[in-house]
């Protein structure tokens, strides 16, 4: 999926690693040689990663969950900002608000308080308070809006973070992975990879390095915005389709006499049809799409491929699994899912089954992990 070019990413400095003093052993894998005291990353793995880290962003975005961008040092925030602005994705670019995924509650409760503020500007009751009051009131929206603002329309936890230098947000990556959120990031040679779903080996000091891969990134997100759109498109037409096939359908009805005039040759062929529809039904059954199971809380695209593997690939088939077999399958794919409620995830597909979305939308926002 990715366009760009080991050139490209030579000429933007993405290669350069820390002093070899600073390393860490785990990513040895990722490192191309060490030269003047600093190590050297592989780019045709960076490509590689990339590619592999673009796919898996665009189906979270096609599925339509929200990726949150998390980068606050100097030189990435401002970059950060603008990419993730321009695909409509949240960012955190100033302080991570401690608890802001494993106490989301709280941090809604903030964001509403900034719209609460809003609402009184525009219905004049803001005119009603002391000029001293005015003064702190204004304050505070100022202070909610730097700091989160830009989360202002992420109503529930995101589908993914996408973390710029995983050591300095080392908090935002142990909130991720206590809620078991996948996790994407921009991975230096002092970092450990061992923390990261989908790792990118590259510079993420400089802002040339930082922005060509932002740009990548970002480019796979809208690629998947674009087919969720796409999709959506098909899914009204036929919409608008299926009513007219329903009213043709029922036109011939009122001469059922004409059907029974001639019973025998049907009678004759009798078996073969029935044998023909069981094949057409086997035939139907096997090239069902399997649906998104990244929709449930807590499942990412690996857990819902090892899912899938074990022949659970609908929300029907999930909400009538048992609750520790399917444990011991997302365990075996991710070790963090070994602290979350077996039971939420059949609850949360039989309500996707149903499709009970608006109600799936408020459990989750109401819950920490799984956990009510």
């Amino acid at each position: 999926m990715a366009r760009v070019e080991v050139k490209q990413l030579l000429e933007a400095g993405v290669h350069f690693g820390h002093l070899t003093r600073k390393w860490n052993p785990n990513m040895a894998p990722y490192i191309y040689m060490e030269r003047n005291g600093i190590h050297v990353i592989n780019l045709y793995k960076t490509v590689a990663k990339l590619d592999e880290t673009n796919e898996a962003l665009s189906k979270i975005a096609a599925s339509g969950r929200k990726i949150l961008f998390v980068a606050t040092k100097k030189q990435a925030k401002d970059i950060v900002a603008e990419k993730a602005a321009a695909v409509n994705m949240p960012y955190i670019t100033e302080r991570w608000p401690g608890g802001m995924l494993t106490n989301f509650v709280t941090i809604r409760k903030a964001v509403k308080k900034m719209a609460s503020i809003d609402r009184m500007k525009k219905d004049g009751t803001f005119l009603t308070l002391s000029k001293k009051e005015r003064l702190q009131v204004d304050r505070l929206r100022a202070k909610l809006e730097k700091n989160l603002g830009s989360i202002s329309e992420m109503t529930r936890l995101p589908g993914a973070l996408f973390i710029v230098d995983t050591m300095r947000e080392h908090i935002a990556v142990k909130e991720a992975q206590k809620l078991n959120i996948p996790i994407f990031a921009m991975v230096d040679t002092n970092c450990d990879p061992r923390d990261v779903d989908y790792l990118i080996p590259s510079n993420d000091d400089a802002s040339k390095s930082i922005d060509i891969i932002m740009t990548e990134v970002t480019n796979a997100v809208a690629e998947g915005l674009a087919e969720r759109k796409a999709e959506k498109g098909d899914a009204a037409e036929k919409k608008d389709k299926a009513p007219k096939k329903k009213v043709a359908a029922e036109k011939p009805a009122p001469t059922p006499a004409k059907v029974d005039t001639k019973p025998a040759p049907m009678v004759a062929n009798v078996p073969d049809v029935e044998v023909n529809v069981e094949a057409t039904k086997e035939a139907v059954a096997k090239d069902a799409k399997a649906d998104d199971l990244t929709k449930v809380e807590g499942i990412g695209p690996k857990a819902a491929e090892a899912l899938v593997a074990a022949g659970i690939a609908t929300f029907a088939d999930l909400s009538k699994g048992e609750a520790e077999k399917i444990k011991e399958i997302l365990t075996a794919a991710s070790s963090r899912m070994a602290h979350l409620d077996p039971t939420s995830w059949p609850k949360q597909a039989k309500m996707a089954a149903e499709g009970k979305w608006d109600e799936l939308k408020e459990w989750q926002d109401n819950t920490k992990g799984g956990v009510e």
